[in-house]
């Protein structure tokens, strides 16, 4: 509940959601490109924002580990 009043920590959620929707769906392609509506729905657009975004995910990841190693 506290991570949506912080927003460093609503960013580390938004990476991993993104990051893991992107893995969910290369392993179990399925599950996720059939329900393209509701809750699902929104893990799919979440994959579609991390295979085509793909180097900015992967960098603000590395920004974001490099700021919560070095500076929290």
């Amino acid at each position: 509940m506290f991570a949506l009043f912080n927003f460093q920590s609503l960013l580390v959620i938004l990476l991993l959601v993104i990051c893991t929707s992107v893995y969910v769906r290369l392993m179990i392609p399925n599950l996720l490109d059939k329900n393209k509506k509701g809750i699902l729905g929104m893990f799919w657009k979440f994959s579609r924002i991390g295979e085509r975004k793909s180097p900015y995910v992967a960098a603000c990841c590395l920004l974001m580990s490099l700021s919560i190693l070095l500076w929290t």
